[in-house]
């Protein structure tokens, strides 16, 4: 019989190597999969051993298939009875095209044709299609004008092992981390007794599968259904004595197994799902599982030797790069600190921040991860390491500390290592003295407590920086493609570096994060579940602001002359806030004097912080109204209702769920005015903004309206480096 295992892309020569030593005949490489030939023992045994295939072909015929029918005649030259019975049940894999066949469901729908005519011709019953659990799975490849019949003697993709019913994000399949084992030479170092370690653990998938390996435990034993379970050819006599065998070598093997096998991860829930998985493989009582964070890693001191492998998490998938930095950096501290004599393998799907590790990679492999461009890179952590690492964090009496604890995107355990100053963070510091000295002594005067220091002006150090009372939020943009990313990350730990010293503030107190291009409500969404809510002081108003938890912090700060302003105009009259957010503006209002006010806004997060922050200032509900509306649907179905002063500050673009529809301000912002206008008593006033920089006001609303760009006017010192921070108008009746 000839026999086509396939795998993922990369892993060739490893299931190679791996069917080799199964002993099946003449096995040769290919792409994406190794052929070989043997009899059905030969067969099941790559079912039930392989730790890398995902599917082994028994392949009965091939034929030309350049066009439909050429396709059926083909597939009508296999005696299918001879595979399945006249009742059964069948599906089709179909991959490839030809001049006559331009579609992966017309190939199958026509080999599903040929089978069942046949069989329907020569019993007068016909087999019917079951997608989920069929009795025989046919597989065809068409290539070349010419296609390849198989029936999938393994059914579901090996892959699935069955020991994982849950997972956690962005989980590896159990084939690809075997492979990555392989790689590393593990089964030699299971055998020597060394230890295994995965510090970004999850599920445990790679803790698993190492231990499998170390156990001779087959991974196809938590199977119950193959393909060739209904194929009317199973050999179940035969079949049933290599699971005897291999259950025989699974109780040996694990008495046997001398190493130790040790998962961390910083999320408990994911945690115990590696549990649940580690139980049902039953290899439970040789895994041990803990929460730790990176920054706590260390070896079990009897472990002279052993193996690190993880694959942390991806930039486009769960973090973003500013955690990442941190992360890989943090992973090669410690590993320099404290594994000499190991090896350490990575799996990522971001090479180039293996950089920050500072760890020359003895071997790389270029892999896929589903359809993620992947590398394994293999480290052997040598002697000297430790040294290095150690003589790294002493520090020269004359040099001031500078450790800073860097909160990224809600990473509240993130550190950033001591970092020497370059010219170009001399002149930052400069810089930020320089702001310090003018903005402090302004904002002092203005009795605020919350400001911009820092805003990019220094181009290379391409940051927001913030303060909040005694806190500093720090933002940095992020970098065009064309910018080398660890040389920005450089930078950025130069900026973070120098806060603590110029601005005298812990460093547990800079919270630092990373803005993007903003999508929809994404710049809205929760980032963490702190709740730490900072007091600060604006105009007479106090405010909570929250820098963990979202990216924005719940205090547009360029919007402080209007809010101050609205203070100034809102007496005694009624004041609305559309897109409120979290309704300071309407604070500023209740704080001039207004006789009520009105935010309305999609969040119910949002307005149960503007609640707060109304009665942290002593502010009544009963004049003061929060109404969880979409603003557009709202405004349209106003009638009666009237203002004197309307503020409108809406999103440049949201598609929220909430919606009833997809907001454009540059699009929508004339029907938006329209129907505020309509809303407006005589003498009233709207004060229009929006921070899309491109925006343009549209003429013909001059021509209907009075209108006075007073952009200039609410740009306040602090802002005057960015005065495209927004665009703002007064508009009232003609």
């Amino acid at each position: 019989m000839k026999f086509f295992a396939t795998c993922p892309k990369g892993l060739e020569p490893v299931l190679f190597d791996e069917l080799q030593a199964l002993n099946v005949e003449a096995p040769k490489q290919t792409l994406a999969g190794v052929y070989f030939s043997g009899g059905l023992q030969a067969a099941y045994r790559a079912c039930l051993w392989s730790r890398v295939a995902n599917r082994i072909l028994l392949e009965l015929h091939r034929c030309p298939a350049e066009t439909a029918d050429a396709l059926y005649r083909g597939v009508q030259q296999i005696k299918w009875l001879e595979h399945m019975r006249p009742e059964g049940t069948l599906t089709i894999d179909f991959t490839g095209q030809s001049e006559g066949i331009n579609h992966s469901r017309f190939g199958a729908q026509k080999v599903k044709d040929a089978i069942v005519d046949q069989i329907r011709d020569e019993t007068g019953r016909r087999p019917s299609v079951d997608r989920m659990k069929p009795d025989l799975r046919v597989n065809v490849h068409l290539q070349r004008g010419e296609a390849t019949i198989a029936v999938d003697i393994s059914g579901d993709s090996l892959h699935r092992r069955g020991y994982r019913l849950q997972s956690g994000s962005a989980p590896m399949k159990e084939n690809l981390a075997a492979a990555l084992l392989y790689r590393c030479g593990w089964p030699e170092k299971a055998a020597e007794g060394q230890a295994l370690l995965d510090p970004m653990c999850g599920s445990g998938t790679l803790l698993i599968e190492g231990v499998l390996m170390a156990a001779d435990i087959a991974p196809g034993l938590f199977r119950r259904d193959y393909g060739f379970t209904y194929w009317t050819q199973h050999n179940s006599a035969l079949w049933k004595s290599l699971l005897e065998e291999a259950n025989e070598r699974r109780d040996a093997g694990l008495k046997m197994v001398r190493s130790r096998f040790e998962g961390f991860d910083a999320d408990a829930k994911v945690l115990n799902i590696a549990r649940d998985n580690a139980r049902r493989a039953g290899v439970e009582s040789l895994v041990h599982l803990e929460r730790r964070e990176l920054s706590r890693l260390t070896r079990s001191a009897s472990d002279e030797h052993g193996l690190v492998v993880t694959n942390p998490p991806y930039g486009e998938r769960l973090g973003e790069e500013p955690t990442l930095f941190f992360l890989y950096q943090h992973l090669g501290e410690r590993l320099k600190a404290d594994f000499a004599g190991w090896q350490a393998a990575v799996f990522t799907g971001n090479p180039e921040l293996c950089r920050m590790m500072k760890l020359a990679a003895d071997k790389t492999y270029k892999l896929y991860n589903g359809a993620i461009p992947s590398q394994l890179q293999i480290f052997n952590i040598r002697a000297r390491a430790r040294a290095e690492a150690a003589m790294a964090v002493q520090k020269p009496s004359d040099q001031p500390e500078s450790d800073v604890a860097g909160v990224l995107d809600a990473e509240p355990d993130v550190q950033v290592a001591p970092v020497e100053l370059s010219d170009g963070a001399q002149m930052l510091v400069n810089r930020l003295n320089k702001n310090l000295k003018q903005l402090s002594k302004w904002a002092q005067r203005q009795d605020i407590t919350c400001y911009r220091l820092y805003d990019a002006d220094l181009p290379e150090y391409s940051a927001a920086i913030d303060i909040y009372n005694d806190w500093v939020h720090v933002q940095e943009y992020q970098a065009p493609k064309s910018v080398d990313m660890v040389k920005a990350f450089a930078r950025l730990q130069e900026i973070v570096a120098v806060l603590p010293s110029v601005l005298g503030v812990p460093a547990e107190k800079i919270i630092l994060k990373q803005r993007r291009r903003q999508q929809g409500s994404s710049q809205y969404e929760k980032r963490d579940q702190t709740e730490r809510y900072i007091d600060v002081t604006e105009g007479g108003c106090r405010i909570l602001v929250n820098l963990e938890d979202y990216l924005d912090t719940g205090l547009f700060l360029d919007h402080r002359p209007i809010r101050l302003q609205i203070q100034q105009q809102a007496k005694g009259g009624d004041f609305l806030n559309l897109f409120s957010y979290t309704a300071t503006a309407s604070l500023h209002a209740a704080k001039g004097g207004a006789r009520s006010t009105t935010s309305v806004d999609m969040s119910a997060t949002y307005l149960n912080w503007a609640k707060k922050n109304f009665a942290l200032n002593g502010f009544a509900e009963a004049r003061n109204h929060f109404l969880q509306e979409d603003c557009i649907k709202w405004l349209k179905g106003q009638k009666g209702q009237s203002y004197d002063l309307i503020f409108m500050d809406p999103p440049t673009f949201s598609n929220s769920k909430r919606m009833h529809d997809v907001l454009d301000v540059q699009r929508d912002h004339v029907g938006l005015i329209d129907l505020a206008m309509g809303l407006l008593r005589p003498g009233g006033k709207l004060i229009f903004s929006n921070n899309y920089r491109r925006f343009k006001l549209d003429p013909q609303l001059s021509e209907r309206y009075q209108v006075v760009d007073i952009t200039r006017k609410t740009i306040d010192l602090d802002f005057k480096r960015n005065s495209k921070i927004h665009q703002c108008f007064e508009i009232s009746a003609l």
